[in-house]
């Protein structure tokens, strides 16, 4: 979809949040965009030395950037500050998994219905699954490699097995409308789901496939984050600019952190909570502890995914609106480098090899 049309579609209030993102406010912000790009150009002249490898990262790392409107998946060397390779998908890439030998990207396919397979090391699309409705959230099972893929159009979530074959469709879990973001606990054994239009969060038992429980969270619930115990989740509550801190095994509520605005996705690293505020172009930070918010940190332009380095200290945060990656010191609550990236980084989910 061109610019122009989007423009169109935004101008008459009928862009599809979903699937291309509440990217109304960054196209309304366009004005403002020469400066944060030109800033981000500067800045790449140093990503190189403020991304190299600190002493708490021995390894590189990749980040997996789904460009929805350049219709490729980037590959980005996040120590060198370089795209590092560009693979062709079309049909608006927005979702993206990894197997969890971290061999394989899961790319959900909006606009083509499908979802795309990508051999990471070979840095080619291996496979493509046909998927009806609107496939956008996707999340894998830690254990059985399982893959759930939630239907933006509907009220359901497919489930894809892993086979000799390749991934084989094996049924649908029945949600609330709209679901977006996805998460399976780390004993795998719930499917926590954000519905959207239905202001909720579904609990799904993975032994029957069915939801156990559902609890009302924030306006327009889209990102879905679990601690890594499994114990909490967070949802970032698109309309109420809020994050909704759930307990997980009680299926309640237990407390709202006021955001910026149109929250998106929130990550977590050294205790603190972090969440993308789109049409504010900054990031919001939280204490995991009181709950209370720390700081405002300014990145690019209508910020979307967002997640933590292998090391824990570091976050990554897409910039869908100026197409670029921003690095925040999770100590500092600094930004310390911008790389460009290709054209609508979207990022959602788990993107970070």
């Amino acid at each position: 979809m061109s610019r122009a049309l989007r423009a169109t579609l935004c101008r008459g209030g009928r862009h599809r949040a979903g699937l291309l993102g509440d990217e109304c406010g960054a196209i309304r912000r366009r004005s403002g965009r020469v400066s944060r790009t030109f800033s981000a150009a500067l800045l790449f002249l140093s990503a190189s030395l403020a991304m190299a490898p600190s002493p708490r990262a021995a390894e590189s790392q990749t980040a997996l950037v789904t460009a929805q409107l350049a219709n490729e998946l980037t590959l980005v060397d996040l120590d060198a500050g370089t795209i590092s390779a560009r693979i062709p998908i079309s049909g608006a890439p927005a979702g993206i998994a990894l197997s969890p030998d971290r061999k394989r990207a899961y790319v959900t396919r909006p606009e083509a219905q499908a979802l795309a397979i990508v051999d990471i090391d070979a840095r080619n699309v291996i496979a493509s699954v046909p998927l009806p409705g609107g496939p956008l959230g996707i999340a894998v099972h830690p254990l059985a490699g399982t893959v759930f893929v939630a239907d933006w159009y509907g009220a359901r979530v497919f489930v894809l097995e892993p086979s000799p074959d390749g991934l084989v469709a094996s049924g649908e879990i029945a949600v609330g409308q709209s679901p977006s973001g996805l998460a399976v606990t780390p004993d795998g054994r719930q499917l926590l789901v954000a519905n959207r239009e239905a202001d909720s969060v579904s609990f799904v038992d993975l032994a029957t496939r069915t939801e156990q429980a559902r609890l009302s969270v924030g306006r327009h619930p889209f990102g879905l984050t679990l601690s890594s115990d499994g114990t909490r989740a967070y949802t970032a509550n698109v309309v109420s600019n809020d994050v909704s801190v759930i307990d997980v095994p009680g299926h309640r509520e237990i407390g709202r952190v006021t955001t910026g605005e149109r929250p998106y996705v929130v990550a977590l690293a050294d205790g603190r909570g972090f969440v993308t505020d789109q049409y504010s172009g900054t990031v919001t930070a939280f204490g995991l502890a009181d709950l209370k918010p720390l700081a405002t940190i300014e990145v690019g332009d209508h910020p979307e995914g967002i997640a933590t380095t292998r090391d824990g200290h570091s976050l990554i945060v897409a910039n869908w609106g100026d197409n670029t990656l921003s690095r925040i010191d999770a100590q500092t609550l600094k930004v310390t480098a911008t790389v460009p990236v290709s054209d609508g980084p979207r990022a959602f989910g788990d993107f970070l090899r």
